[in-house]
């Protein structure tokens, strides 16, 4: 932790706050990818891709591949390579999904934020999804309280900044408050680009390789868990003493 600081606003005197800050990711994350929002996401995109660009299915699956992986988000390929609205394209993909019916709210995942001693750790939404979709996905599964800010990949502005460029990483930080200090940021996230730019940087992270999906050859970062309760074991500093 950094030294004690004193903000001033308004002519008054407040201790800054030092606390850490604890970065989640939300799909695939906040609830487990066997729920298959990414395959019904894949499959919205797809569509979204032959409709828009009149490719053959075959063509569009290949190149929503191609940019998710050369830029983190499909969105960003369209953007730079063929200047479609990424507003409209939110509303045909991301608003478009049933979550309804497939999201739950999780007691257990409920206990593990509660768990976590707010006293030390400030606990931050981070997502590459628009703020329409993460609010929607928060509000399912019954957590918005545990959580003092999100930061989201803002479709209406250009370029388009996201997981794992370090610009994203940075305004994450700005929007935490937590300054410059990398030290003090903590991280779990599914993907494996994302969690090993987060580790280059400094972050402590946790890589979120659910069970049932191939674990990667070289580890992502120091720390690989299967389930979010790992992370009492992993990162126990984090957590009240009298947590379970």
């Amino acid at each position: 932790m950094a030294a004690q600081e004193t903000n001033t606003t308004n002519g008054t005197s407040q201790p800054a706050d030092n606390r850490v800050v604890f970065f989640f990711d939300i799909d695939n994350c906040l609830y487990p990818k066997s729920a298959k929002v990414h395959d019904l996401m894949a499959d919205l995109i797809d569509q979204y891709f032959t409709r828009h660009l009149n490719l053959p299915w075959e063509d569009a699956v290949r190149l929503h591949k191609e940019y998710y992986q050369n830029y983190g988000l499909a969105i960003e390929g369209l953007v730079r390579h063929h200047q479609i609205d990424p507003l409209e394209y939110n509303a045909k993909v991301d608003d478009a999904l049933p979550l309804d019916n497939i999201i739950k709210p999780s007691d257990a995942l409920k206990q593990l934020l509660k768990d976590i001693d707010k006293s030390k750790v400030k606990l931050w939404l981070f997502t590459n999804a628009y703020i329409n979709h993460a609010k929607r996905v928060v509000k399912l599964l019954e957590i918005g309280e545990f959580f003092e800010g999100i930061t989201y990949c803002d479709y209406s502005q250009t370029p388009l900044i996201c997981k794992p460029h370090e610009d994203m990483f940075k305004k994450a930080m700005r929007e935490a408050d937590v300054g410059e200090r990398w030290g003090d940021c903590y991280f779990v996230d599914d993907s494996y680009s994302n969690c090993k730019k987060a580790q280059e940087l400094g972050w402590t992270t946790a890589h979120l390789v659910e069970e049932g999906v191939t674990p990667p050859k070289t580890p992502a970062s120091k720390y690989q868990i299967s389930t979010l309760q790992e992370l009492r074991t992993v990162f126990p500093e984090l957590f009240k003493k009298d947590a379970e």
